[in-house]
């Protein structure tokens, strides 16, 4: 029996050994991964820096670029502003012009007949003027051929 205790606790021993052998392998093994994470939060920690230097550098540039996309709307909305006066202002004088014109039109109207009255003496004006032009001319010639003959008459009359 005695003999069965000490293969026993001998057993227990190198059970005992072979755990400890175990969990050594364990833990180093262990440890290398807990030494990789390690480095790896490093890492990440300082990317993380990084990110958040350039989230900052672009959230300032973010800032002035909206701030510069502001005041070019402000000053966009007096363009657009007086582009609306100018398309108001172009609407009422088309308002205006198609008034005046349909006024005119409608005053033509009414005195068609005092128009055509005044197209007949104008025309009847023209022709008197241009007979009394010939008339003039006729005339002219008249007192030309006249004025010739009494010379030739004077100069016959010298000879």
């Amino acid at each position: 029996m005695e003999a069965i205790l000490y293969i026993s606790v001998g057993v227990i021993a190198i059970a005992f050994v072979i755990l400890v052998v175990y969990i050594i392998t364990t833990l180093k093994t262990l440890s290398k991964a807990l030494e990789q994470v390690s480095n790896t939060v490093n890492n990440i920690e300082g990317q993380v820096k990084g990110i958040t230097t350039e989230a900052e550098s672009l959230l300032q540039k973010t800032n002035t670029l909206t701030k510069d996309l502001q005041k070019k709307s402000e000053k966009l909305d007096s363009v657009i502003d007086a582009a609306t006066d100018i398309g108001k202002t172009v609407r009422q004088f088309n308002a205006s012009l198609a008034r005046v014109s349909e006024n005119v039109t409608h005053r033509v109207d009414q005195n068609q007949e005092k128009i055509s009255q005044v197209v007949s003496w104008a025309q009847v004006v023209f022709e008197i003027k241009e007979k009394w032009d010939e008339i003039r001319t006729r005339k002219q010639k008249k007192q030309e051929q006249r004025a010739i003959n009494a010379n030739e008459i004077y100069h016959k009359e010298e000879s």
